[in-house]
């Protein structure tokens, strides 16, 4: 994209920081958000930290990941999911909502803050290049990572935060039905990964979504 080719070991050291980044601060929000609305059991628990030995998940932060990099040539996974008592918030059923979307938010977040990272590399002067490229490509892969993270977790099939939002928002009846689908909803998801629709659903929110940071930035 730059100019410049970049080896296996480059893109994964240039991909490692925004990805892991993205997975533990995602987390990290639905914590801080729960403490906020009344539930302190993440905080309790050491959990509202950034360091990533409180939330890496052997599979889901390391093992995934580094699979899909060397493959596909991007990544997305998952940490250990902080401990919230939904009973603790002041009002369980609005509440959830925002503890759910408080992930999705930061990833948002994160998308904006690694483009504009991006964005400054791109302005640094020549002579610079050694920092200037990494930087950029880590920019455009943290935006990129960050939306994927986001949109896959806004899709509303329980258990993704999507499942959580949609079944806080819909009239009791429809949100208790939709709650039942949660043990099937990992699975229906590997389908449709299997199948190439699951990227066919998020692609258009993903390009539409980097689009405008694209806008809002100019990078990209």
């Amino acid at each position: 994209m730059f100019g410049h080719e970049l080896s296996t070991a480059q893109i994964i050291a240039i991909a490692i920081l925004p990805t892991l980044f993205g997975i533990v601060v995602h987390e990290v929000a639905h914590g801080w958000m729960a403490n906020r609305l009344g539930d302190p059991t993440a905080a309790m628990l050491g959990r509202l930290t950034l360091n990533p030995l409180k939330h890496i998940d052997p599979v889901g932060t390391v093992l995934v990941p580094l699979i899909l990099i060397l493959t596909v040539g991007f990544a997305f996974g998952w940490a250990k999911p902080v401990p919230i008592n939904w009973e603790n918030l002041h009002h369980p059923r609005r509440d959830s909502a925002w503890v759910a979307a408080a992930g999705p938010g930061a990833n948002f977040l994160m998308a904006i803050g690694w483009g504009i990272i991006g964005k400054i590399a791109s302005l640094l002067p020549a002579g610079l290049e050694t920092i200037a490229i990494p930087l950029m490509y880590m920019g455009m892969f943290g935006m990129f990572i960050n939306i994927l993270l986001m949109v896959l977790n806004l899709i509303p099939l329980p258990p993704t935060d999507g499942g959580r939002i949609a079944t806080s928002l819909l009239p009791p009846p429809l949100g208790q039905a939709l709650s039942r689908v949660e043990p099937f909803g990992i699975p229906i998801l590997l389908v449709l990964l299997l199948t190439g629709l699951l990227w066919r659903i998020m692609a258009p929110p993903i390009a539409a979504t980097l689009g405008l940071i694209r806008q809002l930035i100019g990078f990209g």
